[in-house]
């Protein structure tokens, strides 16, 4: 049985995706996904022809590896060091990919070359605080650089009624093994998340909820940004 998590690496080396117990396969990569639902949606033309790109939260790291075989450099940052060290096992031999175990907030503020896009696909963005998260993704695209990301619909997993900002998910979401620990995500509407990224320096902003394929179905917020370009 694995160890009760007490701090959010801990529950994210806890949480997996819902294939199945014991070591699997690698799953799939034949398109790149913003959204819950397979093949529904924008692709990888979100972000244009990145040379360089951060994934913040990478998890599988299925979106890197599509960005990776169109021949893109990525680095996925993702806070837990299992998620880290399994996609580096299955994806150990996809070039111009690598996989850091950092906390996406420490790893930015340090200094490195300059990144075409930044994305977080129900990652990292979902789940730090645009106020601290958001200046330093700024600073470490390049001019004209894009920033996107997605994440469940404001109403969707449990949000408290009425309220926007950091919300508790608890550990249900962890098919029981986690109940006690409560993680916060930071959900916004999409008016909110544009002044946010107004005030932060981002332009061209685009923020959405692109809605589900069938009636009844929980919608994607979407979210697009450019950093100025230099003139």
């Amino acid at each position: 049985m694995p160890r009760t998590p007490h701090t959010p690496a801990e529950y994210w080396d806890t949480y997996k995706p819902h294939r199945g117990e014991g070591e699997q396969p690698p799953p799939v990569v034949d398109r790149f996904e913003w959204t819950q639902y397979p093949g529904y949606g924008p692709g990888a033309e979100i972000l244009g022809r990145p040379g360089r790109a951060l994934d913040l939260g990478p998890a599988e790291g299925k979106e890197a590896v599509f960005l990776a075989r169109q021949g893109c450099e990525v680095t996925g940052v993702d806070l837990s060091a299992v998620q880290v060290a399994r996609a580096a096992r299955w994806w150990s031999n996809e070039p111009g990919l690598r996989f850091v175990h950092a906390d996406v907030c420490d790893y930015l503020a340090a200094d490195n070359e300059p990144f075409d896009a930044a994305y977080s696909v129900w990652g990292a963005v979902w789940f730090t605080d645009p106020e601290q998260l958001l200046p330093l993704v700024a600073k470490s695209l390049a001019p004209g650089g894009t920033f996107a990301f997605s994440q469940a619909k404001p109403s969707q997993a449990e949000p408290t009624p009425g309220a926007y900002g950091p919300q508790p998910m608890r550990g249900k979401w962890l098919e029981g093994r986690a109940r006690e620990l409560t993680v916060l995500r930071w959900q916004y509407s999409p008016p909110t998340w544009t002044d946010l990224l107004k005030r932060h320096g981002f332009t061209s902003i685009a923020a959405r909820v692109l809605p589900a394929p069938e009636t009844g179905k929980l919608g994607t917020l979407m979210v697009q940004a450019c950093t100025p370009c230099v003139t």
